[in-house]
């Protein structure tokens, strides 16, 4: 680690067997490329998807609500009319800039105008980007980790945060590793009763997963960035040890990328974060700059556009 960024290596290997299955992508298929030693490497997982498996790391699906390691960080709630849980800020793709957000209400405001208010935008100032980040601090710390952007046409400016923390997985010296199945119709093997495609018949089926010399995982945690936004010393070393949780809670609880991708670590260089202990000093870091969190907040959801 230095001053400005710490990078970990984190060698993983399939949890069983030698076969695993990479990310795909929309008439691409899987994310091939020549690495500079002239062996076939291939992309396992993408920044972006990293960046979401990071973020769960911070919340119970089964509770609805984040995990209780932490200390009781803001987040935004989006919920409907009758006060049941849709989604938060947590489980967004734009995170504090979720549709649900901007066309929700909080009270009798509707979200895009709460929200602009809430980050201090107006028409003839520049930007103040130490004001918008300290206005996300407020809202979701984890927005500042994972980044934000408010790409909002009406507003006179449209921020964006950058990601701080940065994973992806990649592989290298890989192999093709071509095999498939077939889907059965124990009723009636000929389809006469319907296409395949509502079901019926005996479907065929090609897959395409890769064995590899080695899989390393990557990580990045931008301390500077973290510094840039202006925050309390108490402040950033939250946005720190935030990072070091979701880091360490991820690699502790298992790279189950997919059903034929589940990874384990086998080696990580460079200090290895501790979740329990990252989760420890939030507590206290969280209670030195309460000032500077705010409350949950509860958004309204009644509909695609209606905003009320």
């Amino acid at each position: 680690m230095n001053v400005q960024r710490t990078v970990l290596e984190v060698d993983l290997a399939p949890l069983a067997g030698r076969r695993f299955q990479p990310t795909g992508f929309p008439d691409l298929g899987a994310a091939e490329f020549d690495s500079a030693d002239g062996k076939k490497a291939l992309l396992v997982e993408s920044a972006q998807s990293m960046a979401n498996r990071m973020e769960a790391t911070t919340w119970d699906d089964a509770r609805g609500e984040q995990v209780e390691a932490l200390p009781a960080l803001p987040y935004v709630r989006i919920v409907n009319p009758e006060n049941e849980f849709l989604s938060s800020s947590r489980l967004e793709a734009h995170r504090l800039a979720s549709a649900y957000v901007m066309s929700g209400k909080v009270g009798d405001v509707e979200g895009k105008d709460w929200m602009l208010s809430r980050l201090g935008l107006e028409k003839g100032r520049p930007l103040d980007y130490r004001a918008v980040a300290r206005a996300c601090f407020a809202l979701d710390p984890v927005s500042l980790v994972h980044g934000v952007f408010f790409a909002r046409k009406e507003w006179p400016w449209q921020p964006k945060i950058a990601r701080a923390v940065t994973g992806f997985v990649e592989a290298y010296d890989v192999i093709p590793a071509i095999s498939g199945g077939v889907k059965r119709d124990s009723v009636n093997n000929e389809g006469k009763e319907g296409a395949t495609t509502e079901g019926y018949g005996m479907v065929p089926y090609h897959r395409v997963e890769y064995t590899a010399g080695t899989i390393t995982a990557y990580f990045t945690i931008d301390r500077e960035q973290f510094r840039s936004y202006g925050l309390s010393e108490s402040a950033t070393a939250l946005l720190e040890a935030l990072a070091e949780f979701e880091i360490g809670s991820l690699l502790d609880g298992g790279l189950r990328l997919r059903t034929a991708c589940d990874l384990t670590v086998r080696q990580v260089r460079g200090e290895r974060p501790d979740a329990q202990d990252a989760a420890v000093r939030m507590g206290k870091l969280a209670a030195e700059c309460s000032a500077e969190l705010g409350q949950m907040t509860t958004v309204v959801w009644s509909g695609r556009g209606k905003g009320k």
